[in-house]
């Protein structure tokens, strides 16, 4: 199993549900001097690797109230970052909070906790650089997630996928619930799915 801590995540993780053999990256948690950088990261891979599902008018739209970032998970402490050489090039996370997605510019207040005894934990704002898609990173994240949302006392977990992100989560084991669209400014929707996993 790995090990949370001040250093991040150790190399060694085990899986709930069978996936692929992978080399799990080194993760740490996100921390406020983080912040810019994410800020850069985020639009750089949602337009570049968003762009077969979504049209540009659509990720341009989406970026900020979807696609942003959101330092509750940070304050949390459930928001994991992969580097390499001393550069983000992944993050993402999962939350004990009532928000299904977005980033936090426009939200006024704290959202309220969830009760893991009743409440589905989140799973959150996964980005990858294009440059290092597909190695893993997203795998090792989701990992890092379902460990500690079970060791947090919640037993399911809901996501709000997007179509790029719909099949790293269904080889997690993720279900579909729900296919619908997210109301955006100028009468645009994002097509997103609803998916879910009991732990």
């Amino acid at each position: 199993m790995a090990s949370l801590g001040s250093a991040g995540i150790t190399h060694t993780m085990s899986y709930i549900f069978p996936i692929p053999d992978i080399d799990p990256w080194p993760l740490r948690l996100a921390h406020e001097e983080d912040v810019s950088a994410l800020e850069a990261l985020i639009p750089l891979s949602v337009r570049a690797l968003q762009s077969t599902y979504y049209s540009r008018d659509q990720i341009e739209a989406a970026l900020g109230p979807v696609f942003g970032v959101d330092r509750q998970l940070i304050r949390d402490g459930t928001y994991f970052i992969a580097e390499q050489d001393r550069v983000i090039i992944g993050c993402g996370g999962w939350s004990k909070r009532r928000a299904l997605y977005g980033g936090d510019r426009s939200r006024e207040r704290e959202d309220e906790l969830l009760d893991p005894e009743r409440d589905a934990a989140r799973v959150r704002a996964f980005f990858v650089h294009l440059d290092w898609a597909r190695r893993g990173i997203g795998r090792s994240i989701m990992a890092a997630c379902e460990r500690t949302i079970r060791e947090s006392g919640f037993s399911t977990v809901d996501i709000v996928a997007t179509l790029a992100g719909e099949p790293l989560y269904a080889l997690f084991g993720y279900a579909v619930v729900e296919r619908y669209e997210i109301a955006m400014v100028s009468g645009m929707s994002l097509p997103v799915v609803k998916m879910n996993k009991v732990l």
